[in-house]
């Protein structure tokens, strides 16, 4: 390569090719450190999500407040979230906290989020019926309730053998 002259050097001394500035990197690299997020994928699919919604709520907002399409699309959207302020002010974070992993660490059923990915990865949780394997599964507020650990896991055996509820029945399956 030759060498640059003094004018391409200097132009290239005020650019940094590892950071652009249409990536937002530390705010991402903040958020998927944060939640253990270990695609990039999920964090884009989620910014575009928001993306979405904000921009719906924005042009349903200009829209006449006796608009039979705008009546519809607030019900619709209100379905979903509580209000539409909630829409406006919705984030990647706010995706991330309904994720399996981090509810699970909030109801106490694993200490670390990479303790509660592998727990999941591994197999040992279920939501309702189905077994998940995948951490990045959103959970609603109605099926936190339905959360547990499945009926083979060897951690369910541990937890109810420490609460000294484990049945001699379970222990011959």
């Amino acid at each position: 390569m030759r060498k640059l002259k003094f004018h391409e050097a200097k132009l290239l001394k005020k650019v940094n090719f590892l950071v652009w500035k249409r990536e937002g990197s530390h705010r991402e690299a903040m958020v998927m450190r944060r939640y253990h997020i270990t695609g990039r994928d999920d964090y884009k699919k989620y910014a575009s999500l928001c993306r979405m919604v904000q921009k719906l709520v924005s042009e349903v907002k200009q829209m006449d407040p006796k608009d039979p399409f705008r009546v519809d699309m607030t019900d619709k959207l209100l379905e979903k979230l509580q209000s539409i302020t909630q829409c406006e002010r919705l984030t990647v974070s706010s995706f991330c906290r309904r994720r399996l992993s981090t509810v699970l660490v909030k109801m106490k059923f694993a200490e670390h989020l990479k303790e509660a990915v592998t727990y999941i990865e591994q197999g040992h949780v279920r939501v309702g019926p189905d077994t998940i394997t995948d951490p990045a599964f959103l959970v609603t507020r109605n099926m936190e309730d339905f959360i547990t650990w499945v009926d083979s896991s060897k951690i369910k055996r541990k937890v109810l053998q420490y609460n000294d509820k484990l049945d001699d029945y379970d222990l011959l399956n």
